[in-house]
């Protein structure tokens, strides 16, 4: 993903010097818009105010679905503590928990302060299989077999089918960002990008966790 590039973009655009209000001896403040190179600055109306910038569909349909793909892994997380005693994964549970959390909130905001619903219609949410009439998952989440199995499972298999579930919806996590930035136009708005750039270094380093912990326990297994 040429994430660093947008990145870059996005800041010369919302962070150039000069930009925004200006306060002169107590009077009202003044509105200096920056002129393009060669040009002079503008003073604006002190009624001018912010806009956001315009999204994709793409960004919107993005924050919506992964509204939605949190909230399995918030859900896969609540289980832990009925179902193991591993110290390690309670942990990690806990941190995934907290962070998926707070980053649903943020997404729900974003898509509030643009007038945009928080989740997808059915029809967006999932596809139709014309093959076998199943319905299709988002990338990476758990099908209702994989979610039954997991909430009968307790200890060692539990922790097993945990880490396995949760390293694919993590996968499915990045394919959407993928995706998101794959297509023309989405993902240049800033808040999206940074929000996007932390879940896609959090569920990496999240993954190389899990896939230790996993072959800790295969390991151990072996003895």
């Amino acid at each position: 993903m040429k994430l660093h590039a947008i990145s870059f973009l996005c800041s010369s655009i919302l962070f150039s010097p000069g930009a925004g209000p200006q306060q002169t001896n107590g009077a009202k403040p003044v509105v200096v818009q920056p002129g393009a190179p060669g040009e002079p600055t503008k003073t604006l109306p002190p009624s001018t105010r912010a806009t956001l910038p315009p999204q994709s569909q793409a960004d919107v349909e993005f924050m919506q679905g992964m509204i939605m793909h949190h909230a399995q892994a918030v859900e896969m997380t609540a289980l832990i503590a009925s179902h193991t005693e591993n110290k390690d994964l309670r942990a990690l549970g806990a941190r995934i928990s907290s962070s998926q959390a707070d980053e649903i909130k943020f997404m729900k905001r974003w898509l509030a302060a643009r007038r945009e619903k928080a989740s997808m219609q059915m029809a967006e949410m999932t596809g139709m299989s014309h093959d076998h009439g199943t319905m299709t998952l988002m990338p990476g989440m758990l099908t209702p077999e994989q979610m039954e199995a997991l909430r009968k499972a307790t200890g060692a298999e539990f922790d097993r089918l945990f880490l396995t579930g949760m390293i694919q919806h993590h996968n499915g996590a990045l394919t959407m960002l993928k995706d998101l930035f794959d297509t023309a136009g989405a993902g240049q708005d800033a808040e999206l990008f940074g929000f996007a750039t932390d879940v896609d270094t959090g569920q990496r380093a999240e993954i190389k966790i899990m896939q230790g912990m996993l072959e800790k326990k295969v390991s151990e297994e072996k003895r």
